[in-house]
């Protein structure tokens, strides 16, 4: 399937979740182009950014908001066997892609946000919440981090791997979802984390803080896939 939206720069996306104007504004920092999924267009709309694309299967989007884009923006995709999170990712082609809007508000969809990211490791893709920003650990990942920072590590499926500037290294430890799990390690003295990952099914959840050292890192990083 050949990209709807592509840029040699980091495209934002934003779904019908929590999002709020200083999340916009940090997207913006980084990107120029703003794809909505489905009913994100309102969000977006609301917060002052036009939707450059619309894509999903268009059952949450107003009839308003299509109207104010405009149909050479909207990109439906009608199939029921994705998200409207996963259309979007799928159909995007960038360095790195920035999530807006699709944790928060429902358990479920959070969840199902977090599937997708495994689903799409090529997409390189980091999801902004209220308090955190998530993404898939690459299989090598260089952070620059604050010493004693809060850094959590969430398998969503059986998933091995190994760490320098852990707190508590990871070394030789396979986890999985209903087994062991990472949360609650730390950034060790000097701030540096590296990791390496055998498949691409690890969670990292850091500080919204660490969100500029987040794109940082996974620009640097090769893509799975």
């Amino acid at each position: 399937m050949s990209a709807i939206v592509s840029s040699d720069d980091p495209i934002a996306v934003i779904g019908g979740g929590e999002t709020h104007t200083v999340d916009v504004a940090w997207a913006r920092g980084y990107a120029d182009l703003l794809v909505a999924a489905d009913g994100g267009a309102d969000r977006a709309l609301d917060l002052g950014w036009m939707p450059d694309a619309v894509i999903g299967d268009f059952d949450s989007v107003s009839a308003t908001a299509r109207s104010e884009i405009g149909p050479d923006r909207l990109f439906p995709i009608s199939e029921q066997d994705s998200t409207d999170f996963d259309k979007c990712l799928r159909s995007i082609e960038a360095p790195l892609i920035l999530g807006l809007g699709f944790t928060g508000r429902r358990i479920d969809h959070t969840l199902a946000a977090f599937s997708t990211l495994c689903l799409r490791p090529d997409k390189r893709c980091i999801l902004l919440s209220g308090e955190e920003v998530i993404f898939v650990a690459p299989r090598h990942l260089v952070l620059e981090l604050s010493e004693g920072m809060a850094f959590s590590l969430y398998p969503m499926a059986p998933v091995a791997g190994r760490s320098q500037g852990l707190v508590w290294p990871v070394d030789g430890i396979t986890m999985q979802p209903d087994g062991r799990v990472g949360t609650s390690n730390r950034v060790d003295q000097g701030g540096r984390v590296e990791l390496w990952y055998d498949a691409p099914k690890m969670l990292v959840m850091l500080p919204r803080d660490a969100a500029d050292a987040a794109v940082a890192g996974l620009m640097a990083a090769e893509r799975w896939g």
